[in-house]
């Protein structure tokens, strides 16, 4: 199979495509800052290595803790 200019470039754009959600998504659950998350993820997206990576990184982050109800 051969790899050309234009098989890289429809990767990278479905990359920077899809990122920027998977970043929100992981974003509101691991983060204060979820649409901070999700732009750093757009622009993660132009490098797919720093993509995955950053993905990663966020997947293996802990879970924001739980609001906890007050009982009065």
């Amino acid at each position: 199979m051969n790899i050309n200019a234009t098989v890289v470039g429809q990767i990278a754009v479905v990359f920077i495509i899809i990122m920027p959600f998977i970043g929100y998504y992981l974003g509101k659950k691991k983060t204060n800052s979820p649409i901070l998350v999700s732009v750093i993820a757009f622009f993660t997206g132009f490098i797919p290595p720093f993509a995955i990576l950053f993905v990663l990184f966020l997947i293996l982050k802990k879970n924001k803790p739980a609001l906890e109800a007050k009982h009065v």
